[in-house]
């Protein structure tokens, strides 16, 4: 018997590896995850947040996307075009995504970044690393960050 007692002889049961599921089966799964949470804590309230900067023919030239649910806001994806750093845009719009987040009533925001991306750049608005994996990419750092709304540090402005 395998964990769980399920048989893995069972030839009721197939085992699938995909490299491109149907949204249907996604759903599935994010479903069942959900009703087995709710048995644990209230619904999560997911509600997608997206901020865009766009130039004049309405072409993305920055974004954030991510969501809130259980009271915190998940910054997903977060990208600024190259030329556009370093002016003050990254720090606006992850600015107008945790004031989104606290009119929602959300009391903290979660995020990951690696090693070359923009881990002072999260430090400095209040974040604080509460986890690393290193080797992710090989060479590199995943960062894995927390900032509880409120509670600003000196260099927030």
């Amino acid at each position: 018997m395998g964990a769980r007692g399920v048989d893995p002889a069972d030839v009721s049961l197939r085992l699938s590896i995909e490299d491109d599921p149907s949204q249907d089966d996604l759903a599935t799964v994010r479903q069942r995850l959900t009703e087995y949470n709710r048995g644990y804590a209230a619904d999560d309230g997911y509600r997608p947040l997206a901020v865009f900067l766009r130039d004049e023919a309405g072409t993305i030239v920055a974004g954030l996307t991510g969501g809130t649910f259980w009271d915190w806001l998940w910054v997903d994806l977060f990208w600024v075009r190259e030329d556009l750093r370093g002016r003050g845009i990254g720090g606006r719009m992850l600015r107008s995504a945790e004031e989104e987040a606290i009119r929602r009533g959300c009391i903290g925001a979660f995020l990951d970044t690696h090693s070359f991306q923009s881990l002072a750049f999260y430090q400095q608005r209040g974040y604080s690393v509460v986890g690393e994996l290193p080797d992710m990419p090989p060479g590199h750092v995943r960062y894995y960050l927390a900032k509880r709304f409120g509670v600003e540090s000196a260099s927030d402005g």
